[in-house]
């Protein structure tokens, strides 16, 4: 198939191309700068230059490459700004539904988030509701997946991943990264909020699954959601990091995900728990 992955240079992207590559597709990636472009090439791939908030230049590169599904996997998390990446999920996803529409591609894999999940107990399933009455700054964020996963719906064959908080090479969480940071400066707690975690090479693998999914959302998630507490004096030694003292605390929200029903498809995790993951993170 000709796949046109958006975002194809991120964190997912430079993983997901050369395995699409390798397993035969004719891969198409967008990216913002002609260093993205040199690298697509060198994966295999035809690199072109898109700019996603533009609606024209998002249409002109779908139509001309006619594509058989489109790939989002389109962030903005350089800059660690909610609303630098809410807008890319409104304004950018909207661009390439719009375009994909123009150019009669009727299939889409959307990357989305599997913290958008309302307050409750245990981990949330795909049918859960997302925290539409969430206050800020989290409404920022769940307004953007809501139009985000409303958007990519509106084409008939369309799967939604609910990745976990993502780690491994180019993440922050990576050695250098910004929760290195947070850690050296005592930023971050280890509470009893629950995260779910996946790492990119994992969350790559479930992209290129997806390709022949049933439509709807899926928690690409590893197999131990975990409180702070216990996750983050993991991720301080992993990193050569101080560890925080534990504290109590936490919001409705943090209860992290399941991941059975991506399972059941038969997606397998290479590293099923961040305790042996974030060791492994070169």
């Amino acid at each position: 198939m000709r796949i046109f992955v958006a975002g194809a240079t991120g964190a997912i992207g430079r993983h997901l191309v050369p395995l699409l590559v390798q397993d035969g597709h004719d891969v198409v990636g967008a990216t913002r700068t002609p260093e993205g472009v040199e690298s697509l090439h060198a994966m295999g791939a035809q690199g072109v230059l898109l700019d996603v908030l533009d609606a024209e230049d998002v249409v002109r590169a779908v139509t001309e490459h006619t594509p058989d599904i489109v790939m989002h996997q389109l962030t903005s998390l350089a800059a660690g700004n909610p609303a630098d990446n809410a807008r890319i999920r409104i304004e950018g996803t909207r661009n390439l539904v719009d375009a994909a529409k123009r150019a009669d591609v009727s299939r889409i894999v959307a990357q989305s988030i599997s913290w958008a999940y309302g307050p409750d107990t245990g981990p949330a399933g795909e049918h859960d509701p997302l925290d539409v009455n969430a206050v800020q700054p989290r409404a920022t964020t769940i307004g953007g997946i809501q139009a985000l996963e409303s958007a990519v719906a509106e084409l008939p064959r369309h799967v939604v991943l609910r990745y976990g908080t993502l780690y491994g090479p180019g993440t922050w969480f990576a050695p250098g990264g910004l929760m290195a940071a947070k850690l050296a400066a005592g930023q971050l707690p280890a509470n009893d909020g629950v995260s779910s975690f996946v790492h990119v090479q994992d969350a790559a693998q479930a992209a290129v699954r997806a390709l022949d999914w049933p439509d709807g959302p899926v928690n690409i998630v590893d197999d131990e959601p975990a409180p702070a507490r216990a996750w983050v004096p993991v991720l301080a030694q992993a990193l050569g990091a101080p560890a925080p003292e534990a504290s109590s605390g936490g919001a409705g929200w943090e209860r992290g995900a399941d991941n059975s029903l991506a399972r059941s498809r038969g997606w397998q995790p290479e590293h099923p728990s961040w305790r042996t993951g974030f060791g492994a993170q070169g």
